[in-house]
Protein backbone atom coordinates (compact mmCIF):
# COMPACT_ATOMS: atom_id res chain seq x y z
CA UNK A 1 0.00 0.00 0.00
CA UNK A 2 1.12 3.58 -0.48
CA UNK A 3 0.00 7.13 0.02
CA UNK A 4 -1.27 8.43 -3.35
CA UNK A 5 1.05 10.88 -5.07
CA UNK A 6 -0.59 13.40 -7.44
CA UNK A 7 2.40 13.24 -9.77
CA UNK A 8 2.10 9.45 -10.04
CA UNK A 9 -1.65 9.02 -9.78
CA UNK A 10 -2.82 11.70 -12.23
CA UNK A 11 -2.43 12.18 -15.95
CA UNK A 12 -3.04 15.13 -18.25
CA UNK A 13 -3.13 14.14 -21.93
CA UNK A 14 -1.33 16.12 -24.60
CA UNK A 15 -3.45 18.82 -26.25
CA UNK A 16 -5.65 18.87 -23.14
CA UNK A 17 -5.92 20.78 -19.86
CA UNK A 18 -7.90 18.13 -17.96
CA UNK A 19 -6.21 16.44 -15.01
CA UNK A 20 -7.47 12.86 -14.75
CA UNK A 21 -7.03 10.64 -11.73
CA UNK A 22 -5.83 7.31 -13.10
CA UNK A 23 -8.78 5.49 -11.53
CA UNK A 24 -12.20 6.60 -12.80
CA UNK A 25 -15.66 5.07 -13.04
CA UNK A 26 -17.53 3.50 -15.97
CA UNK A 27 -21.29 4.05 -15.89
CA UNK A 28 -22.44 1.28 -18.25
CA UNK A 29 -23.63 -1.00 -15.43
CA UNK A 30 -26.01 1.66 -14.09
CA UNK A 31 -28.55 0.72 -16.76
CA UNK A 32 -30.69 -2.41 -16.67
CA UNK A 33 -29.67 -5.89 -17.87
CA UNK A 34 -27.80 -5.88 -21.21
CA UNK A 35 -27.35 -2.11 -20.81
CA UNK A 36 -31.04 -1.66 -21.58
CA UNK A 37 -33.77 0.15 -19.67
CA UNK A 38 -33.71 1.37 -16.08
CA UNK A 39 -31.80 -0.34 -13.27
CA UNK A 40 -33.60 -2.52 -10.76
CA UNK A 41 -32.72 -0.04 -8.01
CA UNK A 42 -32.30 3.55 -9.18
CA UNK A 43 -31.63 4.76 -5.63
CA UNK A 44 -28.68 2.37 -5.41
CA UNK A 45 -27.35 3.62 -8.75
CA UNK A 46 -27.48 7.21 -7.51
CA UNK A 47 -25.70 6.16 -4.31
CA UNK A 48 -22.86 4.51 -6.26
CA UNK A 49 -22.21 7.68 -8.26
CA UNK A 50 -22.22 9.89 -5.20
CA UNK A 51 -19.89 7.53 -3.35
CA UNK A 52 -17.52 7.46 -6.32
CA UNK A 53 -17.13 11.22 -6.14
CA UNK A 54 -16.62 11.11 -2.38
CA UNK A 55 -13.89 8.50 -2.87
CA UNK A 56 -12.00 10.84 -5.20
CA UNK A 57 -13.08 9.68 -8.65
CA UNK A 58 -12.85 12.71 -10.94
CA UNK A 59 -13.92 11.30 -14.29
CA UNK A 60 -16.91 9.24 -15.35
CA UNK A 61 -17.23 7.38 -18.63
CA UNK A 62 -20.71 7.17 -20.11
CA UNK A 63 -22.78 7.35 -23.29
CA UNK A 64 -26.31 8.32 -24.12
CA UNK A 65 -26.76 4.98 -25.89
CA UNK A 66 -26.45 3.23 -22.51
CA UNK A 67 -30.04 2.54 -21.65
CA UNK A 68 -30.52 4.40 -23.97
CA UNK A 69 -30.50 7.74 -22.10
CA UNK A 70 -30.74 5.99 -18.72
CA UNK A 71 -27.20 6.29 -17.41
CA UNK A 72 -26.86 9.95 -18.37
CA UNK A 73 -30.13 10.79 -16.68
CA UNK A 74 -29.02 8.99 -13.52
CA UNK A 75 -25.68 10.81 -13.58
CA UNK A 76 -27.52 14.11 -13.81
CA UNK A 77 -29.88 13.17 -10.98
CA UNK A 78 -27.02 12.08 -8.75
CA UNK A 79 -24.38 14.72 -9.41
CA UNK A 80 -25.80 17.85 -11.07
CA UNK A 81 -24.72 20.59 -10.52
CA UNK A 82 -21.34 18.96 -11.09
CA UNK A 83 -18.35 19.56 -8.85
CA UNK A 84 -15.44 21.54 -10.19
CA UNK A 85 -12.83 19.16 -11.50
CA UNK A 86 -15.28 16.39 -12.47
CA UNK A 87 -14.95 15.35 -16.12
CA UNK A 88 -17.64 13.37 -17.88
CA UNK A 89 -16.41 11.53 -20.97
CA UNK A 90 -19.04 10.29 -23.38
CA UNK A 91 -19.07 8.46 -26.68
CA UNK A 92 -21.09 8.63 -29.88
CA UNK A 93 -21.30 6.57 -33.06
CA UNK A 94 -23.90 3.96 -32.13
CA UNK A 95 -27.60 3.85 -31.23
CA UNK A 96 -29.73 1.10 -29.75
CA UNK A 97 -32.37 -0.67 -31.79
CA UNK A 98 -35.80 -1.51 -30.40
CA UNK A 99 -34.61 -5.14 -30.15
CA UNK A 100 -31.71 -4.00 -27.89
CA UNK A 101 -29.22 -4.31 -30.76
CA UNK A 102 -26.20 -2.00 -31.15
CA UNK A 103 -26.37 -0.14 -34.46
CA UNK A 104 -23.67 2.04 -36.03
CA UNK A 105 -24.90 5.64 -36.30
CA UNK A 106 -22.21 7.87 -37.79
CA UNK A 107 -23.96 10.06 -40.35
CA UNK A 108 -23.48 13.79 -39.78
CA UNK A 109 -27.03 14.18 -38.49
CA UNK A 110 -26.83 11.11 -36.25
CA UNK A 111 -23.60 12.35 -34.66
CA UNK A 112 -25.01 15.83 -34.20
CA UNK A 113 -28.16 14.39 -32.61
CA UNK A 114 -26.03 12.22 -30.31
CA UNK A 115 -24.04 15.20 -29.05
CA UNK A 116 -27.24 17.11 -28.32
CA UNK A 117 -28.78 14.06 -26.60
CA UNK A 118 -25.73 13.80 -24.34
CA UNK A 119 -25.81 17.52 -23.57
CA UNK A 120 -29.50 17.47 -22.73
CA UNK A 121 -29.54 14.33 -20.60
CA UNK A 122 -26.38 15.26 -18.71
CA UNK A 123 -27.48 18.87 -18.23
CA UNK A 124 -24.35 20.33 -19.83
CA UNK A 125 -23.65 23.17 -22.25
CA UNK A 126 -20.46 21.59 -23.57
CA UNK A 127 -19.03 18.07 -23.49
CA UNK A 128 -15.45 17.89 -22.18
CA UNK A 129 -14.44 14.76 -24.11
CA UNK A 130 -16.36 12.91 -26.81
CA UNK A 131 -15.07 9.55 -28.05
CA UNK A 132 -16.01 8.52 -31.56
CA UNK A 133 -16.93 4.84 -31.22
CA UNK A 134 -15.82 3.25 -34.48
CA UNK A 135 -17.77 0.41 -36.14
CA UNK A 136 -17.11 -3.24 -35.37
CA UNK A 137 -18.63 -5.33 -32.60
CA UNK A 138 -15.82 -7.92 -32.39
CA UNK A 139 -13.07 -5.28 -32.46
CA UNK A 140 -11.84 -2.57 -34.84
CA UNK A 141 -12.88 -3.12 -38.46
CA UNK A 142 -10.31 -0.75 -39.94
CA UNK A 143 -12.82 1.50 -41.70
CA UNK A 144 -12.04 5.14 -42.42
CA UNK A 145 -13.08 7.60 -39.72
CA UNK A 146 -12.54 10.72 -41.81
CA UNK A 147 -16.21 11.52 -42.42
CA UNK A 148 -17.42 11.14 -38.82
CA UNK A 149 -14.39 13.00 -37.49
CA UNK A 150 -15.05 15.92 -39.82
CA UNK A 151 -18.50 16.22 -38.23
CA UNK A 152 -17.07 15.97 -34.72
CA UNK A 153 -14.50 18.67 -35.49
CA UNK A 154 -17.31 20.91 -36.72
CA UNK A 155 -19.20 20.35 -33.46
CA UNK A 156 -15.99 21.25 -31.64
CA UNK A 157 -15.75 24.51 -33.61
CA UNK A 158 -19.32 25.27 -32.61
CA UNK A 159 -18.30 25.04 -28.95
CA UNK A 160 -20.29 21.89 -28.13
CA UNK A 161 -17.26 19.60 -27.72
CA UNK A 162 -13.90 20.47 -26.11
CA UNK A 163 -11.75 17.41 -26.84
CA UNK A 164 -11.98 14.41 -29.16
CA UNK A 165 -11.14 10.78 -28.42
CA UNK A 166 -11.55 7.45 -30.18
CA UNK A 167 -12.95 4.06 -29.20
CA UNK A 168 -12.63 0.60 -30.77
CA UNK A 169 -9.80 1.56 -33.13
CA UNK A 170 -6.52 0.17 -34.44
CA UNK A 171 -3.22 1.98 -34.89
CA UNK A 172 -3.95 2.91 -38.52
CA UNK A 173 -7.26 4.49 -37.55
CA UNK A 174 -5.55 6.46 -34.78
CA UNK A 175 -2.99 7.76 -37.27
CA UNK A 176 -5.73 8.72 -39.74
CA UNK A 177 -7.65 10.53 -37.00
CA UNK A 178 -4.56 12.45 -35.90
CA UNK A 179 -4.22 13.89 -39.39
CA UNK A 180 -7.68 15.42 -38.88
CA UNK A 181 -7.67 16.47 -35.22
CA UNK A 182 -5.66 16.17 -32.01
CA UNK A 183 -6.74 13.02 -30.16
CA UNK A 184 -6.61 13.05 -26.36
CA UNK A 185 -7.60 9.45 -25.56
CA UNK A 186 -8.18 6.01 -27.05
CA UNK A 187 -10.63 3.57 -25.46
CA UNK A 188 -10.22 -0.06 -26.50
CA UNK A 189 -10.74 -3.61 -25.22
CA UNK A 190 -7.78 -4.46 -23.00
CA UNK A 191 -7.19 -6.28 -19.74
CA UNK A 192 -4.86 -8.71 -17.99
CA UNK A 193 -5.82 -11.55 -20.35
CA UNK A 194 -6.57 -9.59 -23.55
CA UNK A 195 -3.41 -7.67 -24.49
CA UNK A 196 -3.60 -7.20 -28.25
CA UNK A 197 -3.09 -3.45 -27.81
CA UNK A 198 0.31 -3.64 -26.10
CA UNK A 199 2.18 -1.91 -28.93
CA UNK A 200 -0.55 0.71 -29.35
CA UNK A 201 -0.49 1.53 -25.63
CA UNK A 202 3.25 2.13 -25.73
CA UNK A 203 2.96 4.29 -28.85
CA UNK A 204 0.21 6.41 -27.29
CA UNK A 205 2.18 6.76 -24.05
CA UNK A 206 5.11 8.16 -26.01
CA UNK A 207 2.75 10.74 -27.50
CA UNK A 208 1.08 11.65 -24.21
CA UNK A 209 -2.30 10.26 -25.28
CA UNK A 210 -4.47 8.56 -22.66
CA UNK A 211 -5.39 4.90 -23.06
CA UNK A 212 -8.65 3.78 -21.46
CA UNK A 213 -9.27 0.02 -21.38
CA UNK A 214 -12.87 -1.07 -21.56
CA UNK A 215 -13.77 -4.43 -20.04
CA UNK A 216 -10.84 -3.95 -17.62
CA UNK A 217 -12.11 -6.85 -15.52
CA UNK A 218 -13.20 -9.02 -18.44
CA UNK A 219 -16.58 -7.45 -19.20
CA UNK A 220 -19.49 -9.85 -19.47
CA UNK A 221 -17.10 -12.79 -18.80
CA UNK A 222 -15.10 -11.79 -15.70
CA UNK A 223 -11.44 -12.71 -15.52
CA UNK A 224 -10.81 -16.09 -13.90
CA UNK A 225 -7.43 -17.68 -13.26
CA UNK A 226 -5.77 -19.80 -10.57
CA UNK A 227 -2.63 -17.71 -11.03
CA UNK A 228 -4.60 -14.51 -10.51
CA UNK A 229 -6.18 -16.00 -7.39
CA UNK A 230 -2.78 -17.01 -6.01
CA UNK A 231 -1.25 -13.58 -6.56
CA UNK A 232 -4.28 -11.96 -4.93
CA UNK A 233 -4.09 -14.25 -1.90
CA UNK A 234 -0.40 -13.44 -1.42
CA UNK A 235 -1.20 -9.72 -1.48
CA UNK A 236 -4.31 -10.06 0.71
CA UNK A 237 -6.35 -8.51 -2.08
CA UNK A 238 -9.16 -9.69 -4.33
CA UNK A 239 -8.41 -11.01 -7.83
CA UNK A 240 -10.21 -8.06 -9.38
CA UNK A 241 -8.15 -5.62 -7.32
CA UNK A 242 -5.01 -7.25 -8.64
CA UNK A 243 -6.31 -7.03 -12.22
CA UNK A 244 -6.96 -3.31 -11.77
CA UNK A 245 -3.61 -2.71 -10.09
CA UNK A 246 -1.88 -4.46 -12.99
CA UNK A 247 -3.55 -2.09 -15.45
CA UNK A 248 -2.63 0.95 -13.38
CA UNK A 249 1.02 -0.14 -13.42
CA UNK A 250 1.00 -1.09 -17.10
CA UNK A 251 1.72 2.39 -18.52
CA UNK A 252 1.76 6.03 -17.36
CA UNK A 253 -1.06 6.98 -19.76
CA UNK A 254 -3.51 4.35 -18.45
CA UNK A 255 -6.90 5.59 -17.20
CA UNK A 256 -8.95 2.76 -15.73
CA UNK A 257 -12.76 2.95 -15.51
CA UNK A 258 -14.15 -0.15 -13.75
CA UNK A 259 -17.92 -0.13 -13.49
CA UNK A 260 -20.23 -1.50 -10.83
CA UNK A 261 -23.71 -0.99 -9.45
CA UNK A 262 -22.60 -1.86 -5.90
CA UNK A 263 -21.16 0.60 -3.38
CA UNK A 264 -19.18 -2.20 -1.70
CA UNK A 265 -17.67 -3.30 -5.01
CA UNK A 266 -16.94 0.34 -5.88
CA UNK A 267 -14.94 0.73 -2.67
CA UNK A 268 -12.96 -2.42 -3.48
CA UNK A 269 -12.19 -1.07 -6.96
CA UNK A 270 -11.02 2.28 -5.65
CA UNK A 271 -8.85 0.58 -3.02
CA UNK A 272 -7.00 -1.15 -5.88
CA UNK A 273 -5.43 2.22 -6.64
CA UNK A 274 -3.28 1.81 -3.52
CA UNK A 275 -2.09 -1.68 -4.43
CA UNK A 276 1.38 -2.10 -5.92
CA UNK A 277 2.50 -5.33 -7.59
CA UNK A 278 6.12 -6.40 -7.14
CA UNK A 279 8.31 -8.01 -9.80
CA UNK A 280 7.35 -11.52 -8.68
CA UNK A 281 3.63 -10.80 -9.00
CA UNK A 282 4.10 -9.15 -12.38
CA UNK A 283 6.08 -12.12 -13.66
CA UNK A 284 3.37 -14.54 -12.57
CA UNK A 285 0.64 -12.51 -14.23
CA UNK A 286 2.55 -12.25 -17.50
CA UNK A 287 1.55 -15.81 -18.30
CA UNK A 288 -2.16 -14.90 -18.48
CA UNK A 289 -1.91 -13.00 -21.77
CA UNK A 290 -3.96 -14.53 -24.59
CA UNK A 291 -3.61 -11.55 -27.01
Amino acid sequence: MHTPSPARDQFTPAHCDIVFNHLGYGAMQLAGPHVWGPPKDRTAAVAVLREAIELGVNHIDTSDFYGPHVTNQIIREALHPYRDGLTIVTKIGFVRGADQSWLPAASPQQLRDAVHDNLRNLGLDVLDVVNLRAPGMAGPDGSSLAGPLDTLVQLQREGLVRHIGLSNVDAAQVAEAQRISPIVCVQNHYNLAHRADDALIDSLAAQGIAYVPFFPLGGFSPLQSDTLNQVAAALQATPMQVALAWLLQRAPNMLVIPGTSSVAHLRENVAAGALRLDAQALAALRSLATK
